[in-house]
């Protein structure tokens, strides 16, 4: 009889965790939908707002930007000199996370994550980006390794931190969205949607008189160079 009290505890400690779980991953499935809901109101909105607003001249910076982002990503890749340390803790990294060392489907997705924020950490020379990705491997579930009571209880204190950790980055995310120019802009188009008025109608023809404005100018600097 005695022999089996030990054993008993862990056992329902591991039946409260598990509660504990269910009841998180229960709050982060709520979270997760009313921000995935958040997204998708702001996604449409801002698509009605380029589609109503944004002028050529806009999309043509947007353009540029892409281009001086890809030219500054081809300059880095011309002058990358990965040192020493960094190429040991990079196969150090490979060696423990690399996704051919996973037992299951979820383990394999797990792995090749982490080591997708090792291969962008490496090629930029982000070595402290790479220590983190080794760190987050290190204290993540699928790092426990073995069986029983006490392995699985490991694991699953582990999976309520992540857990808990996703529920702190939706909330912040939330919060970020809320705060966001394009969250205030969609606040005021419902309000002014109340009150009868169209508010990116409005700001569509406030950009067409700048429009107006520019190619009057631009025919007076036309005329100006033929004389």
């Amino acid at each position: 009889m005695n022999d089996s009290i030990p054993s008993a505890e862990p056992e329902q400690e591991l039946v409260l965790r598990q509660e504990e779980l269910a009841a998180l991953q229960a709050d982060l499935s709520e979270q997760e939908l009313a921000f995935v809901n958040l997204q998708g109101e702001l996604r449409a909105f801002e698509q009605s707002y380029r589609r109503v607003v944004l002028s050529r001249r806009q999309e043509l910076q947007r353009i540029e930007e892409q281009i001086h982002q890809y030219t500054l990503a081809l300059e880095a890749m011309s002058h990358f000199h990965p040192s020493a340390s960094l190429k040991q803790l990079y196969r150090e990294v490979a060696k423990r996370i690399h996704p051919d060392l996973a037992t299951d489907p979820l383990e394999y997705e797990r792995r090749q994550e982490l080591m997708a924020a090792a291969n962008q950490a490496y090629a930029v020379g982000d070595e402290a980006g790479l220590r983190q990705v080794l760190i987050a491997w290190e204290q993540s579930p699928e790092s426990v390794r073995g069986e029983g009571t006490e392995a699985d209880l490991e694991r699953i204190s582990r999976k309520i931190q992540q857990v808990r950790r996703r529920i702190q980055v939706l909330q912040n995310e939330t919060t970020a969205l809320q705060h966001s120019d394009l969250y205030q802009l969609m606040d005021k188009a419902q309000t002014a949607k109340t009150h009868g008025r169209d508010l990116l109608l409005e700001l569509a023809a406030l950009v067409e008189d700048e429009i107006l404005i520019a190619l009057q100018r631009l025919t007076e600097l036309r005329a100006h160079l033929k004389q």
